[in-house]
Parts: C-alpha cells; sequence; structure tokens
C-alpha cells in the first residue's frame, strides 16, 4: 500500500494534468505515472491521443528514472510516435519524494500532425509569385530607415523602442525630426508605430 504522503502527491499530479489538458486540448495528451507500482504505471490520462489505459505499464524513461535517482528531471521536446505512427513532440518532467527517489512522472505528448497540416496552408498562403510582381512597396521610402534610426537609439540606451522613456523618446523624435527624417510622407505614422504611441503624441513630441 502506498504511503499517505505518496498518494497525496499523486492526486495533485493528477489535478496538473487536468488543469494542462484543458488548456492544451486538443492537441495535447497529459499522463501521470506512478513509478511505485512500474507494472501498472499510468494513473491518469488526460485528452487520450495514444490509445493507453490507466494500468498500462510504465515506459522505458520511467524505469530509467527508477534505476538512477540521478536521471534528468526535466526531459522536454524529444520526439516520439504514437502506436498509429503520428508524430509527437513529448516532454517528461519527474517528480522526486522528499527522499530524493523518483515517485512519479507527469508527460505531455503533443500530436504534431495537427501542426504539420496548418504549417502547410500557411507555406501555400505565404507563397507569392515574385516573377509576375510588379515594383511596388506599401512601406514608405525610407521606412526601413526610420525605424533604424529608432532601434540604434534605443539600443545606445539598452533597451526597446516601446521601453523608451517619456523623455527618451521625444529626445528621439526631435532628432529624427532634426535629421529630416520627419519630412519622409506618412513618417509620424512610422514612428508612431514603431514607438507603440499614437500619432498626435508623436507631432506633440516634434515641437
Amino acid at each position: 500500500m502506498s504511503e499517505p504522503g505518496h498518494t497525496h502527491l499523486m492526486e495533485q499530479l493528477q489535478q496538473v494534468a487536468k488543469g494542462l489538458a484543458a488548456t492544451f486540448a486538443p492537441f495535447c495528451e497529459v499522463v501521470v505515472h506512478d513509478l511505485d507500482d512500474p507494472d501498472h504505471a499510468i494513473v491518469a490520462i488526460e485528452n487520450n491521443l495514444s490509445g493507453r489505459s490507466v494500468g498500462d505499464p510504465a515506459t522505458e524513461l520511467g524505469l530509467a528514472r527508477m534505476a538512477d535517482d540521478a536521471y534528468p528531471q526535466v526531459v522536454a521536446n524529444y520526439p516520439n510516435r504514437f502506436a498509429d505512427g503520428r508524430r509527437v513532440k513529448s516532454t517528461s518532467i519527474g517528480i522526486k519524494d522528499e527522499r530524493g527517489h523518483y515517485a512519479g512522472a507527469l508527460c505531455l505528448n503533443i500530436d504534431m500532425t495537427v501542426f504539420d497540416g496548418i504549417g502547410t496552408v500557411l507555406d501555400h498562403f505565404g507563397r507569392s509569385d515574385g516573377a509576375a510582381a510588379p515594383a511596388e512597396s506599401l512601406d514608405p521610402a525610407n521606412g526601413d530607415a526610420i525605424r533604424a534610426r529608432i532601434d540604434a537609439f534605443a539600443a545606445d540606451r539598452a533597451t526597446t523602442p516601446r521601453a523608451l522613456r517619456t523623455t527618451q523618446r521625444r529626445e528621439l523624435v526631435r532628432e529624427l525630426k532634426a535629421q529630416g527624417f520627419m519630412e519622409v510622407r506618412r513618417s509620424a505614422g512610422i514612428v508612431a508605430d514603431h514607438l507603440g504611441v499614437s500619432r498626435a503624441t508623436v507631432y506633440a513630441d516634434a515641437k
């Protein structure tokens, strides 16, 4: 019979598994393993994608943890496969008891075939016919130069454009104006978008 502390730990892990599975459904299976009973290690399986059942035995990774307390506690994002051949990305988190022995494991198995399909659709959608395209840009002339100048200004101050303090932002906008960048068509909009402020703020800073 399991000790009360061990039973409580397994019960809490099952609650964590429910929360993770609910958050990452429908493409993530979450499994709780009780390493005190390797022949019937699986005590909970949420969002079942692998076809396994409660009471199934421990995996090779679980057996490795049982044999060696120094085995890595977190093994993240390793390639795996379900029994039907679907590609899986797995993460296994070993859970130790107060003595430092592995008592259980929490495992996440993500069905990557879902993302393979999405990736194919997005790749197709993102294609363009460069040979047939006219010479056109939706970005005003010198837009990249303005953004690069803003990035350099922020980097010199060990920050990002959107994290500039008000005084720093005003200094930047006045520099851009002095250097002629504010004469570029739609420059106020470019600056505002890159800094995360309104165009009215940019106009006010430039005064």
